[in-house]
């Protein structure tokens, strides 16, 4: 049988390869998400170089001032199409990483909560008479943390899905916004 002593120190073990494991996951997670960033941002600039560079060229050959005048207007529209899809990646980005560091922290503690219990269920066999108190209170504090996490969690669900509510519902307003110029010159 263990002592006490030898189930705190596994335990201890445990707990430190397992957030070891989960920081690697996250520094994963994160690094990936930042080579999607880097990745849109690149082909962003390069996208909009070439078309700065064909706008430039039609500019040059333009023949009058009503000619630049009706290639700047026609600019208008596709910038803010290219600027609307870019945010809406953007957005798929920051929601795809939430989505993955919320599913890896309830993992994570999920796998924590059951060791947790574990161990308060090893202790309480082997605890001497007179302290159902203290494994009382070291489940009420379980359950109390598993508590406040779910609720954080709800919190942090609602928060997203208002913010992703918020940027569709802009898109639906700027989208409009900027058709309405280019239909008034036709």
């Amino acid at each position: 049988m263990f002592t006490n002593a030898d189930q705190f120190s596994t335990a201890t073990k445990a707990s430190i390869d397992s957030q070891l494991s989960a920081m690697n996951d996250f520094a994963n997670k994160a690094f990936q998400s930042v080579a999607e960033l880097v990745e849109l941002n690149i082909s962003t600039a390069k996208a909009s170089l070439e078309h700065a560079s064909a706008a430039a060229q039609q500019l040059m050959a333009a023949k009058d001032p009503q000619e630049i005048i009706a290639l700047t207007s026609s600019q208008a529209q596709p910038n803010a199409e290219k600027a609307l899809a870019y945010g809406k990646h953007l957005a798929s980005i920051s929601a795809k990483v939430q989505a993955d560091f919320t599913k890896a922290t309830e993992a994570r503690l999920a796998e924590t909560t059951t060791h947790a219990r574990k161990l308060i269920d090893d202790l309480s066999k082997s605890a001497p008479a007179g302290s159902e108190k203290a494994i009382e209170m070291l489940n009420a504090v379980l359950a109390s943390a598993s508590t406040s996490y779910e609720q954080m969690s709800k919190a942090t669900k609602q928060a997203t899905e208002s913010m992703e509510e918020k940027i569709n519902e802009a898109v639906k307003h700027f989208v409009p916004a900027t058709e309405k110029p280019a239909r008034a010159k036709k």
